[in-house]
């Protein structure tokens, strides 16, 4: 974690290192097994993902900003956002990222980048519309809560392994389909190495999945945690996500389906209430955030 004043968290460190022990082992399993059965398809899909892992890391925040039809203001444009940005920077004794507006009627906010050098911490214009000061200062402190724990860093790099298994189970299933899982030589049963690729990949794939969206759910409490006790208000944090939470359920399905790809990155998911399970989910559910505001702010009450 960066040197701040955001509370350290000796859980997600642990967590992180665990995943990232845990989706070794998978990779050095995953790598082998493919490599055994088929070399020169490894060697393509690593390269691949190698490439697309360079782009994600090194162009995180650009590729966020126009996806998102985000533009970054000045003081000037945004006095408002930026005063609550750099009262946040004051107090965590953190530098001041890059500061994004996206327009658009979804309210919700997201920093992306691979260090605090930088980060850009975007927010949409509806989310400007419907919180107060206080409420946006701690959105805003979680956000730059996940900068200070390198959480896109360290996502990115943990997502490596499914991306490549993913790659590999898309191609191989694409291969299969066209006469790869028909196909012979002399020498072994190409069709039935190929299957057996694929279902390595795909297993691959899961265990990083649900490895993965666990680390997530985990970093989004400690992020609120950290915003709670640098700003000192957990009720204004609980209150912001009650809010973007309920009015998120009012925003049109076309709205939130065109979202829905960077929930993962957002303050708070679109859909949340219609995931399968929590095992898929990028957040932890709304109750169970609001318990944890509400025990920090029993704890500051009684000086604990």
């Amino acid at each position: 974690m960066a040197r701040t004043r955001y509370a350290s968290d000796k859980g997600l460190t642990s967590r992180m290192l665990l995943t990232m022990f845990l989706l070794g082992l998978v990779y050095v399993v995953f790598v082998s097994a493919f490599f055994v059965f088929l070399p020169k398809w490894g060697v393509i899909a690593l390269v691949v993902a190698a490439l697309f892992l360079f782009a994600q890391y090194f162009f995180s925040g650009k590729l966020a900003l126009f996806a998102m039809h985000g533009r970054e203001v000045t003081p000037e444009e945004a006095p408002e956002l930026h005063g609550v940005i750099d009262r946040i920077c004051a107090m965590a004794d953190a530098p001041k990222p890059r500061v994004a507006i996206a327009d658009t009627d979804v309210p919700n906010a997201f920093a992306t980048g691979r260090n605090q050098k930088n980060a850009v911490v975007c927010v949409t214009t509806g989310l400007l519309r419907r919180l107060e000061t206080s409420e946006l200062e701690g959105v805003l402190a979680h956000e730059m809560a996940h900068v200070a724990h390198r959480d896109v860093s360290v996502m990115t790099i943990a997502s490596f392994l499914g991306v490549v298994a993913g790659l590999i189970t898309r191609f191989g299933l694409e291969w299969g389909l066209w006469g790869g899982f028909n196909s012979r030589d002399r020498d072994n049963n190409t069709g039935l190495m190929l299957l057996a690729v694929v279902a390595v990949s795909a297993l691959a794939y899961a265990i990083s999945f649900l490895l993965t969206r666990a680390l997530s759910r985990y970093r989004e409490l400690s992020a609120d945690r950290s915003a709670a006790l640098l700003t000192g208000r957990p009720s204004a944090l609980a209150s912001a996500l009650t809010k973007v939470s309920g009015e998120i359920a009012r925003i049109p399905t076309n709205d939130l389906r065109a979202a829905e790809p960077f929930n993962a990155f957002f303050f708070a998911p679109a859909f949340a209430k219609g995931s399968i399970s929590n095992l898929f989910s990028t957040h932890p559910s709304l109750d169970k955030r609001i318990e944890q505001l509400n025990k920090i702010s029993s704890q500051l009450s009684q000086g604990v």
